[in-house]
């Protein structure tokens, strides 16, 4: 007979330090060890918590947030360097799985960045790795386009867990991709937006996306979104005046649990810095799915065909066979001459 876990699982709702790698992952360190402590199992941090939101591309013109994205470029990370490895120790030091949200520097790069999502284990290893697969709107000015590689459900002690970025909770695609892996588990990492359309209620907004999935896929959501510190909008006010104002406004962040039932589960947290803990239970994804298992039974998988395309990218691909043979070669020659010289 299967059993199914429960487990306490942690959302964290907090600023990075301003574009300061070292401080953001001392900050991280220590939240990941204050939920632990409390019991938790799984620790989510928000999207790009390392260490810097782009919200200069929402307050001014590219050219004068040109200089900006050179300070993110130099602050950000590769996903397996010295500085997420602080964030692997951490979680082996707890014993608990931790997700976080980072600038990813891609490798032999100075300017290409990802908006990419990291899953450690609770034994320190790096679960997985998924890159934000479309940046949304003026964030396209910072990151690249991901790939699907990172759509992937990783089997854990405490169920089975998969991960979205933001706005792509809203590709019903990708959101199916991962149900259809057997995802119990969501992670949803957001940032607080503030300076959206002036009706556009983002707490709301996340809520009702994480409750969306959560209802469709009869799993749990957990929700990690970030807030922006008053350090942080003084840095930009000095840069773009009025933007201090634009990023104090309420109803930006929102983080929580949903349950299977598409319910809130705990006490979410709207706006103020905190950590989010709930209780979990994978035996409740069950009786909801007799009426809609949406990667089941009820489905016409004769009529849908999704397929996903898993191939990371690359910016090129070389064959060194020839390259490899051409050595060969001259290695053999030379030992060759060498071998007719001595027996002269």
């Amino acid at each position: 007979m299967r059993s199914l876990p429960k487990s306490k699982v942690a959302a964290v709702q907090a600023s990075p330090v301003f574009l300061d790698t070292t401080a953001t992952i001392d900050k991280a360190c220590r939240l990941v060890r204050e939920a632990a402590a409390r019991g938790a199992a799984l620790v989510v941090f928000p999207e790009v918590f390392v260490s810097a939101y782009p919200y200069w591309s929402w307050l001014g013109s590219p050219l004068a947030g040109s200089p900006w994205f050179q300070r993110l470029c130099e602050s950000a990370v590769e996903a397996t360097g010295p500085e997420m490895a602080r964030i692997a120790d951490v979680a082996r030091e707890c014993g608990v799985y931790v997700a976080i949200g980072i600038n990813e520097l891609a490798a032999r790069s100075v300017a290409t960045v990802y908006n990419t999502l990291l899953f450690y284990g609770s034994d320190g290893r790096l679960l997985g790795r998924h890159r934000k697969l479309v940046p949304t709107w003026a964030e396209k000015l910072t990151w690249a386009p991901g790939d699907g590689a990172g759509l992937q459900v990783h089997d854990t002690t405490i169920g089975p867990v998969g991960m979205l970025a933001c706005g792509e909770n809203t590709n019903t695609l990708a959101r199916f991709s991962l149900l259809a892996q057997g995802e119990l588990i969501h992670l949803a990492s957001y940032i607080s937006l503030p300076v959206a359309p002036p009706d556009y209620d983002m707490a709301e907004a996340i809520k009702v996306r994480a409750m969306a999935h959560s209802f469709e896929g009869k799993v749990y959501t957990v929700v990690a979104c970030s807030t922006i510190a008053p350090e942080t909008a003084a840095q930009l006010e000095d840069a773009f005046p009025g933007a201090a104002a634009l990023l104090s406004r309420r109803n930006s962040a929102f983080s929580g649990v949903i349950g299977p039932d598409g319910r809130v589960a705990g006490t979410p947290l709207i706006d103020e810095e905190g950590i989010v803990y709930a209780d979990i239970d994978l035996a409740r994804c069950i009786q909801p799915r007799q009426m809609h298992d949406i990667t089941g039974h009820y489905n016409r998988f004769d009529v849908f065909d999704l397929r996903v395309n898993r191939r990371g990218l690359r910016p090129a691909t070389f064959d060194d066979s020839a390259r490899g043979e051409e050595a060969a070669s001259a290695i053999s020659t030379a030992a060759e001459a060498a071998h007719t010289e001595s027996a002269a």
